[in-house]
């Protein structure tokens, strides 16, 4: 099959959950399709990306530059237009003339849209190509709890936003004959009377990649991810400042490691003598080997925590909150601990400090869980499966 796949974001490095969830589809796609790429770019491709990626796409590679003044110009047209900011950043009218182009060239049998921020470029395709839509997650949703937490200017914005985008991804379901979505918790969020169609198709993890090694444990507690991405600096805020302290009542000495790509100033303010931030690791390994505890207390976002997903294939012992966890489905004390209030989680990871064997057996459990549950190759299966079915119909 000729497949035009279609992404705001180049896939690679893997630092964001799209571009993991798009890299490793493509990964397992292209072993029977002929895969043209279309993406977009806010930065400069690395060497490194452009290696990692152009032997998955035998029916060719296409990369957008985003600039800073159009990606202005685009977000204030988007208001004029009443569409939301996150369609205006990445819809360019001249990048738009170029995909027109592709299509006619390409002619593919099946376009794969990942997200909604990308689905105004194929708008005008709908009932004359074979188009599946990936949500991943609901955007609108993530607008929506970010303005509870927000001050009253932003609250406005985030709110105005988090509206548009909810009747935009209604509105983008009629677009596309099959649709897909990371958990069920987020697939109730889409605001569409057939909703229910929407597929489930998990995200995997690579345990072979992600597997235990022995290291030196030099810290305690351990969170990693993109952290300018709202969610995970809230998050963090959250796990620094109101649950460690807790936690450095009955452990005095406990430490935290915070690693990930591009640490926002508020997470650079935590480091301390007990918090250290990293900023990019060039192998994310080396920061879960070091930890005896991953702690993801979640309290705003969607769609599922890849973070989980690699911290349990490497037999990390894990700690987050109900909102991660109904997207994860792990099992309660078998596979993972969760906890809600600022003291039900410091009590989460001091059980896990204090108690060796509960944390050996919850990180044995929790690896066991992702490799029966989280497969790449089942996912790539999952979206073939659905592009077949169109095909046929």
């Amino acid at each position: 099959m000729k497949l035009l796949v279609l992404l705001s974001r180049f896939p690679f490095p893997l630092d964001k959950g799209d571009k993991l969830r798009a890299y490793h589809q493509l990964r397992y796609l292209a072993r029977h399709h002929e895969i043209c790429l279309f993406c977009l770019s806010d930065e400069d491709v690395p060497a490194a990306g452009y290696a990692a990626v152009r032997p998955l796409c035998g029916g060719g590679l296409h990369v957008h530059r985003l600039h800073r003044p159009g990606i202005a110009a685009n977000m204030a047209l988007a208001l004029l237009r009443a569409l939301p900011l996150q369609v205006g950043y990445f819809y360019d009218a001249r990048v738009q003339r170029r995909l027109d182009a592709l299509i006619s060239d390409f002619q593919p049998d099946h376009v794969y849209c990942q997200l909604v921020r990308m689905a105004h470029y194929v708008r005008a395709y709908a009932g004359r190509l074979p188009m599946t839509l990936d949500y991943m997650d609901v955007f609108s949703t993530g607008m929506l709890r970010r303005a509870e937490q927000s001050s009253w200017l932003e609250s406005k914005v985030y709110s105005h936003e988090g509206r548009r985008l909810l009747t935009y991804e209604a509105a983008a379901f009629d677009w596309f004959q099959c649709h897909t979505i990371i958990s069920e918790q987020d697939r109730q969020l889409i605001e569409h009377p057939r909703r229910d169609e929407i597929g489930i198709v998990r995200n995997g993890i690579d345990t072979d990649f992600f597997q235990p090694h022995a290291a030196a444990k030099t810290h305690d507690m351990l969170f990693c991810g993109n952290m300018s991405y709202h969610p995970n600096v809230d998050a963090v805020e959250f796990l620094a400042l109101e649950i460690l302290p807790l936690v450095r009542r009955t452990h005095p000495s406990a430490r935290l490691l915070i690693a990930g790509t591009t640490p926002a100033p508020r997470v650079l303010a935590l480091a301390s003598e007990a918090v250290t931030v990293s900023g990019w690791i060039d192998d994310i390994r080396d920061a879960y080997a070091a930890a005896r505890v991953f702690v993801a207390p979640m309290r705003v976002g969607t769609g599922l925590q890849n973070k989980l997903l690699e911290a349990m294939a490497m037999e990390l012992p894990c700690v987050t909150t109900p909102l991660a966890n109904n997207a994860l489905h792990g099992r309660l004390g078998q596979d993972i601990l969760v906890g809600e209030s600022t003291a039900e989680l410091a009590d989460c990871i001091t059980s896990l400090l204090t108690d060796a064997t509960k944390a050996t057996h919850l990180a044995t459990h929790g690896r066991l869980f992702v490799q029966e549950y989280y497969d790449w190759e089942a996912s790539a299966t999952q979206l073939e499966a659905l592009f077949e079915e169109v095909k046929a119909s």
